[in-house]
């Protein structure tokens, strides 16, 4: 007989002790992206009412959380700078916040935006640099008391893609990603409010991306709760001959697979189609 989900000790955790993932019991995290030049929904959410609207529409599909990001990190993308970032996403995380009753994470590689994210209403932080040394990062984690996803990326959004490589991508990340959750720990973050994301698409070939998602059970050794996105990536598009608009039943694929290896939140624009997945992949696997 499956042990009751209620009973299973949460594997992340969100502020004030809200649990964002059990095991065996997958959560959706929403895309919205404040940007103008997003690979895939760049200009959508041009304005603060635009944003809420689209966040209310992601939790009422079953978004679990919104992730709200203002700078591209799509491979070539330019930096955007410090006060540009704060003007797209802090009025917006105030306004989601206000909004919607499911928890916010502030998508950005720069501490001082994560600061001012937590302030406006942010309770998890996801950066793309997680598998980098920051100190005053992990400081503000452990202060503040948030969530923090730490992404493995080789390399930064306009070099990552110019030829990576890895003698053997699954045990280099793993062991990149182990290492910073030994300094997140050390700098006083509690151990389940850190959750890993392998970094699909970041400093990776089809191919290493191929062998994460293949191998994803091995990063059940760090003890942490997986996060994976493969929304409308382009290894997708390699695999299926689609093109980014028409990505979407390859993710759900991608994602699902994942899922079955062990993640525990998948990140996804089309929330409608990932829930639907999920509820029906439950219905025939649960008893």
């Amino acid at each position: 007989m499956m042990k009751d989900q209620s009973t299973i000790e949460p594997i992340w955790e969100g502020r004030d002790g809200a649990i964002l993932a059990r095991p065996g019991d997958p959560r959706v995290m929403g895309i919205l992206n404040v940007t103008p030049d997003s690979f895939s929904d760049g200009g959508e959410s041009d304005s603060v009412e635009a944003a809420v609207a689209k966040a209310r529409r992601l939790v009422a599909s079953g978004a679990r959380v919104i992730d709200i990001g203002g700078e591209s990190s799509r491979p070539g993308a330019e930096p955007v700078s410090l006060d540009e970032e704060l003007r797209r996403v802090v009025p917006v995380i105030e306004a989601v916040a206000s909004t919607v009753s499911v928890p916010i994470s502030i998508d950005s590689a720069k501490t001082e935006v994560a600061r001012r994210a937590i302030v406006a209403g942010a309770s998890i932080v996801n950066t793309i640099r997680g598998a980098d040394d920051d100190p005053e990062l992990d400081r503000l984690v452990a202060d503040a008391d948030v969530s923090i996803v730490i992404m493995h990326m080789q390399g930064n959004p306009q070099t990552m893609q110019i030829a990576p490589s890895y003698e053997n991508v699954v045990s280099e990340v793993i062991e990149s990603l182990r290492g910073r959750i030994e300094r997140l720990e050390a700098a006083g973050v509690k151990p389940r409010r850190i959750a890993v994301d392998p970094g699909i698409g970041f400093g990776k070939r089809s191919e290493h991306n191929r062998a994460l998602l293949r191998e994803l059970d091995r990063f059940a050794t760090l003890d942490k709760a997986v996060l994976v996105g493969v929304s409308r990536k382009r290894f997708l598009g390699s695999l299926s001959g689609r093109e980014i608009a028409d990505r979407d039943i390859a993710t759900v694929a991608a994602s699902l697979w994942a899922i079955s290896k062990g993640a525990s939140i998948v990140r996804v624009h089309d929330v409608n189609a990932m829930i639907d997945a999920i509820l029906v992949w439950q219905g025939i696997k649960i008893p």
